[in-house]
């Protein structure tokens, strides 16, 4: 308790410093700070639109802040969430855009193959780990590279939409698609589905054998292997189960969402991931809340740059300065 208890005021401590100087920033361009953070609260939580857009916004966030979360637990630095997360909405968009199935049916298998997908994709770089010591960050943020090439070319090619206008998928058919919780809004069965999600993982962090023993060798990988538990086994199955993470997240942004694939599909989800699990103190409960605050930052942007005429680019700035925050808290700890 009292580590936790260390960890959630230093993670306070950096979102006040982290206002702090944001409120500085605002200043420095010219608004009016209680004006412009009055309306990004409102843009976010002020109505049930702000509601809505939100939890659209911060569920991406959350399953694949929960995949970095899960390998960073383990002492695995899973930095290719993002091309994990792009190899499952690759998958979605393929496998959604033809009425093969029923949509009770095959919704469920395209979302499980598209956690194969992100799963056998992040394999890749524990096989090149455990075989040739290939370290982890490097292989990752390369397989990053490789996806966004990936999904330029299938839409530029085998998966570009049949009228050949954009570079884009066809969009997938309605049985496809998640349903909306509120038919007039764009929150849709994804949000639910990833808070789910979180609480699996948790179960699986800190109530079963698996998760003990990922959590040993993320503590010590040679105190694990004496005490009979195998690191590498541990690493390829950490970086397995956070690919599944990564794809399932792309794949409910497709179905929910985007409804298509199309080239920048992320906007950076697995980057900025690393960052809401750091925030979330790799803790899948924690990583729920700093998902949100992510979300309310984006989904509050535009109404901070209409009402205050603050550019919501100073969003992007607020985040990087948690960031900075919280890795400094990190050293001064």
């Amino acid at each position: 308790m009292t580590v936790l208890l260390r960890e959630l005021v230093s993670s306070a401590f950096a979102l006040t410093v982290a206002l702090l100087l944001s409120t500085f920033i605002v200043l420095l361009a010219g608004a009016n700070p209680i004006v412009a953070f009055a309306a990004l609260g409102d843009g976010a939580f002020g109505s049930l639109q702000g509601l809505s857009e939100t939890g659209v916004k911060a569920c991406p966030l959350l399953i694949a802040g929960l995949s970095v979360a899960m390998a960073f637990r383990a002492g695995i630095w899973n930095i290719g969430a993002e091309g994990q997360l792009l190899l499952g909405a690759v998958v979605m968009a393929w496998l959604g855009a033809y009425p093969w199935v029923t949509g009770w049916v095959g919704l469920p298998v395209a979302l499980a193959g598209a956690a194969i997908a992100g799963g056998l994709w992040a394999l890749i770089a524990g096989v090149l780990k455990v075989t040739r010591n290939v370290n982890e960050v490097i292989s990752t943020i390369m397989l990053n590279f490789i996806a966004v090439g990936l999904v330029s070319y299938l839409v530029h090619g085998p998966l570009m939409e049949s009228a050949g206008r954009y570079p884009q998928s066809e969009a997938i058919v309605d049985a496809m698609r998640l349903a909306r919780i509120v038919p007039a809004l764009r929150l849709h069965a994804g949000v639910p589905f990833a808070i789910v999600i979180a609480a699996l993982c948790n179960v699986l962090l800190f109530r079963t054998v698996i998760g003990y023993q990922l959590q040993a060798v993320g503590g010590n990988a040679e105190a694990a292997r004496l005490a009979g538990i195998r690191p590498e086994r541990c690493i390829l199955l950490t970086l397995m189960i956070s690919g599944a993470l990564a794809g399932l997240g792309g794949a409910i942004e497709v179905s929910g969402t985007t409804y298509r694939l199309y080239e920048r599909f992320s906007p950076g989800y697995g980057f900025t991931a690393i960052a809401v699990a750091l925030l979330g103190r790799l803790h899948p409960l924690g990583v729920i809340f700093a998902a949100l605050l992510f979300g309310a930052l984006d989904a509050g942007s535009n109404s901070m740059q209409r009402v205050a005429g603050v550019s919501s680019v100073l969003v992007d700035v607020m985040q990087a300065v948690v960031i900075l925050c919280l890795v400094a808290g990190e050293r001064r700890a």
